[in-house]
């Protein structure tokens, strides 16, 4: 008696096709959620606009954002944020239709459509603190505490063409640009509805890393020893 073993019937190519295309369409969701959620939580991209904040970051540059800050992370002096509008820093403009591309690259964290509603500046002045300018050599003062600012793009002799002299107050921040002849920062608006301030709430994140151009590439520091000691000198 002879046995014989019945073979399975051949898949169809056209079965496995719709497989292939399946999963491929599998992969691309599920890395569209995950940009998506990182977009959300952790890190967003922003372009930057204008030259306020030359030479550490230059109009069109790229950057990543920390979103953890200030939520988890609490914000230092020297950190570069980006925030919201307090209220009349930025000049009204008509809200441009972004393309197809553009809105799909904005959900998963590739492009910043909304950029133009931001702002970007150093972080001078914590809750708190008093900052004032200048002293006898031109410098910024935090709680009495002269700044040497690396940083500062100025072709003038003193970190400021304005004198002021602020507290801060709770739940705010006093910021100002890198380029401080071309940046309207914390001390031109102190007629606005924020007298200057900006709320920590309306800080998105902080900026920790130039993305692109590729020739740009580098992380943005905080100078922690320019800073050093203001905190000693803060009157709580």
């Amino acid at each position: 008696m002879t046995s014989t073993t019945e073979r399975p019937a051949p898949r169809s190519r056209g079965g496995g096709a719709l497989r292939l295309l399946r999963d491929v369409l599998l992969i691309i969701l599920a890395a569209l959620l995950i940009s998506f959620l990182i977009k959300t939580f952790l890190v967003r991209s922003f372009y930057i606009p204008s030259a306020s904040m030359e030479t550490t970051l230059m109009v069109n540059d790229r950057i990543l954002v920390n979103e953890l800050v200030p939520d988890l992370v609490s914000i230092q002096h020297g950190d570069v944020v980006v925030f919201a509008d307090p209220g009349g820093w930025l000049t009204p403009r008509g809200v441009a239709e972004p393309s197809p591309l553009d809105a799909v690259l904005g959900f998963v964290g590739l492009a910043a459509p909304d950029s133009n509603e931001h702002l970007i500046k150093r972080v001078i002045g914590l809750p708190g603190d008093t900052v004032s300018c200048c002293n006898d050599f031109g410098q910024l003062l935090v709680n009495g505490v002269p700044l040497e600012e690396p940083y500062l793009n100025t072709s003038a002799t003193k970190a400021s063409a304005i004198d002021f002299s602020v507290t801060v107050p709770e739940g705010y921040l006093w910021v100002m640009g890198d380029n401080r002849d071309n940046s309207r920062d914390s001390r031109y608006n102190q007629d606005g509805p924020s007298k200057g301030f900006v709320p920590i709430e309306n800080v998105v994140g902080r900026a920790f890393v130039v993305s692109w151009p590729v020739d740009r590439w580098a992380g943005l520091d905080n100078y922690p020893l320019v800073f050093e000691g203001v905190d000693e000198g803060r009157e709580d």
